[in-house]
């Protein structure tokens, strides 16, 4: 099973076996290491081919840095990323910096988490949100 994410460093982006996760994943471009064991942050550059090229479960937490609920939830969502690394991919979408996105999946209010799986919405979460709700918003995939 295989994700696609944006190298944090260059932006180009990577395919990466989550079988292989041991071997230590790194940027086809600049050779530095991806991680996929805490949320990756996507722009909206990236996002349709994050969703649409990987074949894992998707976690996306849309939030805001000033956003005192998303805060307290990140701690859960950072939780989730490295306890299920290798099975589910978190990814990270600010809200204030890439609109387009927010409003295309009509996101009302911060923190909202939405499970993908093929590329298709399979159900959110909106506020504050513990490890096992988010547990089973992830298993319907």
């Amino acid at each position: 099973m295989s994700v696609t994410i944006p190298c944090p460093f260059c932006a180009t982006l990577n395919r990466v076996d989550l079988e292989k996760l041991a071997a230590g994943p790194k940027c086809g471009s600049c050779h530095r290491p991806l991680h996929v064991d805490r949320p990756v942050k996507v722009g909206p550059e990236a996002f349709d081919a994050v969703l649409s090229k990987s074949e894992a479960p998707i976690l996306v937490d849309f939030y805001a840095d000033w956003c005192g609920p998303c805060k307290m939830v990140a701690p859960v969502v950072d939780e989730l990323a490295s306890a299920r690394a290798g099975e589910v991919l978190v990814v990270k979408v600010d809200t204030d910096q890439h609109m387009g996105v927010t409003q295309r999946f009509g996101i009302r209010g911060i923190p909202t988490l939405i499970a993908f799986k093929g590329g298709k919405e399979i159900g959110r979460h909106v506020g504050l949100a513990r490890r096992d709700q988010l547990d089973i918003l992830l298993a319907k995939a």
